[in-house]
């Protein structure tokens, strides 16, 4: 009876350190994911500034004021 109670807090064990590791495997995809987005939005903010900023300093600015 005791082998059969050792054998079952192994297989606990395995299956809990299973789990943990699913766990950690799908957390570290979603900061992969999150990370690539992230990337991805701060290229494209500053491929607007960049734009931006190109089209001020030579006056082909499309801006909305109307000036004095």
């Amino acid at each position: 009876m005791k082998k059969v109670l050792a054998r079952f807090q192994r297989q606990q064990r395995g299956a809990t350190a299973i789990e943990y590791a699913l766990i950690v495997g799908l957390v570290a995809l979603g900061i992969a994911v999150g990370a690539k987005q992230l990337g991805t939005d701060i290229s494209s903010g500053f491929t607007t500034l960049g734009t931006t900023v190109k089209n001020m300093m030579t006056g082909t600015s499309t801006g909305s004021g109307s000036g004095s």
